[in-house]
């Protein structure tokens, strides 16, 4: 996970560079409100930010609101890190959007755990929104297989009473046989579908994209 050090002291974001690097964090580093600005805004944007309260052009607390004022793609979870330890500055903080603060000086653990703390909480975001995800495909593909399963059930009906009327040596026999098999398959397919009940993918295409894989989404044993 990419982590965004905002600290307009030299030392103290070479130091904090250094420990979170240690820690397994790639990081990106700015010297002053603006600069953080920047780097929220691109594609591959930080998705923790450790802001000074105090830096040359934006304020920490400045940066927060503007972050929240715009809509991201990704969440952003925010500390602030702050020698300010009024209850009314930590409120204002909180108030302008960040999601937590650690007070100067910090002890290395601390900082440690409330960055394990935001990890914590984008993962289980990321897990809510994919569960979202899979709530609005399955309520679409309940629709499609509700609506394809009676017209499945005539046809392979109405196939195999077809079948039981003609002999094997028929040369219409292999046709039906061969219609009512894929009018079976489509069948399997929707009863694995209403049976999805996580969301599981597999590379598609060689790998170049990826499909919800149905058979472990369902844990479906039917071989289609």
């Amino acid at each position: 996970m990419r982590v965004l050090i905002a600290e307009d002291d030299c030392t103290s974001r070479s130091i904090l560079t250094v420990i979170l690097a240690k820690w397994g964090y790639e990081v990106v580093s700015a010297a002053d409100g603006d600069e953080a600005w920047a780097a929220l805004q691109k594609p591959d944007a930080p998705r923790i930010a450790l802001l000074d309260w105090m830096m040359p052009g934006m304020t920490g607390p400045q940066l927060c609101r503007r972050v929240r004022g715009r809509e991201r793609a990704e969440p952003l979870y925010i500390i602030l890190v702050t020698s300010k330890s009024d209850r009314q500055d930590i409120v204002r903080g909180l108030d302008a959007g960040a999601d937590d603060y650690i007070a100067k000086p910090y002890d290395n653990e601390e900082l440690r755990a409330r960055i394990n703390v935001g990890r914590r909480i984008l993962d289980l975001q990321a897990e809510l929104r994919s569960q979202e995800k899979l709530q609005g495909v399955l309520e679409m593909a309940g629709a499609v297989c509700h609506e394809l399963n009676q017209p499945l059930q005539i046809v392979s009906g109405y196939s195999q009473l077809l079948l039981t009327d003609l002999s094997e040596s028929d040369p219409r026999y292999a046709t039906l046989k061969t219609i009512k098999e894929g009018i079976d398959r489509m069948g399997a397919l929707t009863r694995k579908i209403n049976n999805i009940t996580k969301y599981k993918t597999k590379d598609y295409l060689g790998g170049k994209s990826k499909i919800v894989d149905i058979d472990r989404s369902s844990g479906h044993k039917e071989t289609l």
